[in-house]
């Protein structure tokens, strides 16, 4: 499938990077004093005991399962792994242009934060709108912090819009979009990386039948969210 393993390259990076910093850390313990040199070696053993635990995290948090999307017909998918916690109208003027449905997921530092393809179509519209790094537990996040609003135009049921917002929280302060406008994407398809603690918020048409509830964990790629005749 698309983008597969982009994921846990970076995960790979990250760790890399941490490694690197480790070692001029403790080469410059090396070359400090004899102060300096016992501090070394007291805190390398624990340095490093830190480290490979921040290496395992990394390797679990960038986790990249791939989509299993349910058969049938006019479903929108869960782009994002995490729990409702948010189902409400609202107004969505960039694409929607008007009110919709809202369902809002928070992706906690233990979801896999691989986003999905919500439904077969076409990216119609993208945009990067920088800004805050508010805690994605709050529900407001969406309106002050760093995010990136996807538009989707559904090939079924065709003519549907629909779009999701992926947004940056506290700790996660890096979207990684695999897509741009005008590409095509399959249902359940990796359509984008956030780092770390995050919320992605869906808009649905009025119509929109809501298949789930305040509270329930959904799986990207494969819970069914919606329906849409």
């Amino acid at each position: 499938m698309k983008h597969s393993g982009k994921a846990r390259k970076a995960g790979f990076k990250i760790i890399l990077y941490s490694l690197i910093a480790l070692a001029a850390f403790w080469g410059f313990g090396a070359l400090a004093s004899v102060i300096g040199t016992i501090f070394s070696a007291i805190s390398l053993p624990f340095l490093g005991i830190v480290w490979v635990l921040f290496a395992l995290f990394t390797v679990y948090f960038f986790r990249d399962p791939t989509a299993r999307p349910p058969a049938g017909a006019n479903l929108v998918l869960s782009p994002a792994h995490g729990k409702v916690d948010v189902i409400d109208t609202t107004t969505e003027s960039q694409f929607i242009g008007g009110k919709c449905q809202r369902i809002s997921i928070f992706l906690s530092v233990f979801d896999v934060h691989v986003q999905n393809a919500p439904v077969t179509g076409k990216i119609a519209f993208y945009q990067y709108t920088e800004g805050e790094f508010i805690n994605a537990l709050k529900a407001e996040s969406a309106l002050f912090n760093e995010n990136v609003l996807l538009g989707f135009e559904a090939s079924e049921p065709r003519g549907l819009k629909l779009a999701v917002r992926l947004l940056a929280g506290v700790i996660a302060r890096r979207i990684v979009p695999y897509v741009k406008q005008g590409d095509e994407v399959q249902r359940g398809e990796r359509i984008c990386l956030i780092q770390f603690g995050s919320r992605a918020d869906v808009y649905l048409p009025l119509e929109a039948k809501i298949q789930v509830k305040l509270g329930d964990h959904v799986v990207g790629g494969q819970t069914v969210l919606a329906t849409c005749e």
